[in-house]
């Protein structure tokens, strides 16, 4: 069994922002594997269903990103998951450009709030995860003003195909493995 995290914060104010893009690949997994997102239980909404022919848990934390971690132990508790191989966690990364994607296996929050809170309730960091690429913040921006800011109409049309691949980041982890999924999508996307 599988948990795919998708970082983000709940409320209107914050869709379609950087931030939420997590938000946006369980969006995309839930359609494209017809699986409702309906239950409200770990700090999360949840939907279950099959990705890639395992069974799986789509979650959505509910606790605001800087305490995501609460949703994620919770979730890795009831359903029994070992969290080095059973959890998968989507998140924006600001040092990748907009569209690229990134899987790892392991690694420091690098300055990730909602990854650094699922890190101190884990106790390690060996645990998978897809990065996405919002792009670096401008000079003279506060990072939180821009992550928590929506993408240009430009943006937006790569970051919806970046979701796209994201999601088929996610399968190809589940049924051949996180190195097959690294060698397939790490390649910097071509402009």
């Amino acid at each position: 069994m599988y948990i795919i995290v998708g970082l983000g914060n709940p409320g209107r104010e914050y869709q379609n922002t950087r931030h939420n893009i997590g938000f946006d690949v369980i969006d995309r997994l839930a359609e494209s594997e017809n699986i409702g997102l309906t239950e409200k239980k770990h700090k999360a909404v949840l939907g279950k269903g099959l990705v890639a022919g395992q069974k799986c848990v789509l979650a959505k934390p509910v606790t605001y990103m800087n305490l995501s971690g609460e949703s994620v132990r919770e979730m890795i508790d009831y359903f029994k998951v070992d969290e080095t191989t059973g959890l998968i966690v989507i998140s924006d990364d600001v040092s990748l450009d907009v569209g690229q994607i990134r899987v790892r296996k392991k690694g420091s929050a690098g300055g990730h709030n909602g990854l650094k809170n699922i890190i101190a309730h884990l106790g390690h960091d060996q645990f998978l995860r897809v990065k996405m690429g919002v792009g670096e913040k401008p000079a003279g921006w506060d990072l939180a003003d821009y992550v928590l800011g929506h993408f240009s109409a430009e943006e937006r049309g790569l970051m919806e195909e970046a979701c796209d691949r994201a999601a088929e980041a996610v399968r190809t982890m589940i049924a051949d493995g996180a190195d097959v999924a690294m060698n397939r999508f790490n390649s910097k996307k071509e402009a």
